[in-house]
């Protein structure tokens, strides 16, 4: 059985940090590609970043330059490094797995606010 389980998320003030974990269990990790979406209330799920199992990266431009993701195969986990968050960055973020077909998690509550 497949699981992935987001952590991370947290309240946090414009131009700070917060690092997302995205724990997966029950398929290949190694060769699955990992994205990061995210939803804001009332808006449409947006993707924001993607790894391959190959490590190709993509980037959505809103995203491109503060945020990293990385993947550790040996611990089944992938990360998101958010840096200078703003408040648009506000949204319920969740891992997504693919391998053979679209896996998700629960999501974790990012919100950027002073």
């Amino acid at each position: 059985q497949v699981q992935i389980v987001e952590s991370g998320g947290g309240l946090v003030q414009p131009g700070e940090s917060l690092r997302l974990t995205c724990t997966a269990s029950g398929l290949p990790f190694r060769v699955s590609t990992i994205s990061w979406y995210r939803q804001a209330p009332g808006e449409a799920r947006e993707f924001v970043a993607r790894i391959t199992g190959e490590w190709r990266l993509k980037y959505s431009d809103s995203v491109k330059g503060r945020f990293t993701i990385t993947r550790d195969n040996a611990d089944n986990r992938a990360h998101l490094q958010m840096t200078n968050l703003r408040p648009e960055d506000t949204a319920v973020y969740l891992c997504n797995i693919f391998y053979t077909e679209d896996y998700w998690g629960q999501g974790t509550q990012v919100t950027v606010s002073s």
